[in-house]
């Protein structure tokens, strides 16, 4: 009888236990930035930007130095985000509404037929987080997944339990109050556009935590994208001093003032005291707009193939799984974080839900590297600036090889030596080349992507 009441108290011990550890979900924040640059940031060498909040965000987790955007512009990236889909995949290869007034008259190619919004049918890691683990959702700032008015596309169609400003906008009409983008009630009139969206953020993260819920917030900033707008005492700042490589005075100022916004959220955390449940993600969605940012060293900027295009800042925190003050130089792309918010809720991926991200779990926990072989990209579609060249890309290793469609020409460069893509190697290495090529074809073929069509 004793034997059995020990048995009992074990088995009753253990379910319990279970129990606990499946109510227990860390939060995730994920902050995406609109238009940051990979050297946007002072954490990642730029002497000319002020960003100290996320210098020391960048201190307590793990920092990437080879981080990758899902496409050269804003939309693709955040289908990518939400789906776990390539932008080929999922046909949203440029930034929406599709912008055929792009393509020069001069052009032989017409840009790749694509979706102008997400489709509900996909399911998106809101969905997945909220309707299988229990969390509370909110989307806060800039969505820009569908055309005009059609709303019923909207984030709060996908998951989202909160929607604050996630509509078709793909910059706001300004930064103060009024702002003017749906899903966003005015507040008072010449409050900033950041400061509004760490309100909402901080106001939700209240409410669940009281609640003792876990949530997921996706605060998907409209900073730093035009127009440049700042609080005055910051423009000033920044007025007549010597910024190489600016275009804008004002664009540094938005900078400093999208940190101090993201402090108020970590702060937060802190307040709470929930920092060391929460996983966070803090990264941008594309290289920085080439009419006021510097992505030097790297070549070129938003709308583009090579690195200034889509090579992104990537800091990821989570306080006693991921030890700090850690930098990786594994290549990820932003698609790899549907699997890896998944695994972090407990969530398998789906079998008959093809995902093209691998999940950075193990490796930010220290486990080993990735298991893929290489990372690629498709942007078929002329940018706003018209001096892109339509093409894919795909890097293997330190190599990346681009592929462009209007000479059918290829580029090949050592990332590892050759930061700014400067000395072409596809002569001197003609079989890598080829094989970088051929799985290029191959991956294009697996995603259904969709090709330039040439003018008739």
């Amino acid at each position: 009888m004793k034997t059995f009441s020990f048995l009992s108290l074990l088995a009753s011990l253990a379910v319990a236990s279970s129990a606990v550890a499946e109510t227990e979900k860390p939060n995730i924040l994920f902050i995406l930035i609109d238009d940051m640059g990979w050297m946007d940031l002072s954490c990642q060498g730029n002497k000319f930007v002020h960003t100290p909040n996320i210098d020391k965000l960048a201190t307590q987790g793990m920092r990437f130095t080879d981080a990758y955007a899902s496409a050269p512009v804003c939309s693709p990236t955040r289908a990518a985000l939400m789906t776990g889909h390539s932008p080929a995949r999922l046909q949203i290869t440029n930034h929406l509404p599709h912008q055929d007034r792009f393509t020069p008259k001069e052009s032989e190619l017409l840009p790749a037929e694509m979706r102008d919004h997400l489709p509900l049918e996909c399911t998106t890691i809101a969905e997945r987080l909220r309707d299988e683990a229990g969390y509370a959702t909110a989307f806060i700032g800039k969505w820009h997944l569908y055309k005009g008015k059609e709303k019923q596309f909207a984030a709060h169609a996908q998951g989202f339990d909160l929607n604050i400003g996630g509509c078709s906008n793909g910059g706001p009409p300004t930064f103060f109050d009024p702002y003017g983008i749906d899903f966003l009630e005015d507040r008072k009139k010449g409050e900033y556009l950041p400061d509004r969206l760490a309100d909402e953020t901080i106001s939700f993260m209240r409410e669940q935590n009281a609640k003792k819920k876990p949530f997921y917030i996706a605060l998907f900033n409209y900073t730093v994208h035009w127009p440049m707008e700042a609080p005055e005492e910051f423009v000033a700042k920044y007025k007549d001093r010597p910024m190489k490589g600016y275009n804008h005075k004002v664009y540094p100022a938005m900078l400093e003032t999208m940190d101090l916004a993201i402090a108020r959220v970590l702060a937060e955390l802190d307040k709470l005291k929930i920092t060391k449940e929460t996983f966070v993600v803090f990264t941008s969605d594309n290289g920085p707009y080439g009419g006021v940012g510097d992505a030097r060293p790297l070549r070129a900027d938003k709308g583009h193939l090579y690195e200034g295009g889509i090579r992104v800042p990537l800091i990821v925190r989570w306080p006693g799984k991921i030890k700090a003050e850690v930098v990786s130089k594994e290549p990820v792309i932003l698609t790899d974080f549907y699997p890896t918010l998944l695994e972090v809720a407990g969530l398998k991926p789906k079998a008959d839900y093809p995902g093209d991200g691998e999940s950075l779990l193990p490796h930010l926990m220290g486990e080993g590297k990735l298991k893929r072989e290489a990372i690629f990209w498709h942007y078929p579609n002329f940018a706003f600036h018209q001096d892109n060249r339509l093409g894919s890309a795909i890097r293997m290793g330190d190599h990346k090889l681009l592929e462009f469609f209007d000479d059918n020409s290829v580029e090949l460069y050592n990332l590892r030596n050759d930061l700014g893509e400067k000395n072409d190697l596809a002569a001197a290495k003609p079989e890598l080349a080829k094989e970088m090529r051929m799985r290029l074809h191959a991956w294009r073929k697996t995603n259904e992507a969709k090709m330039p069509i040439p003018r008739k």
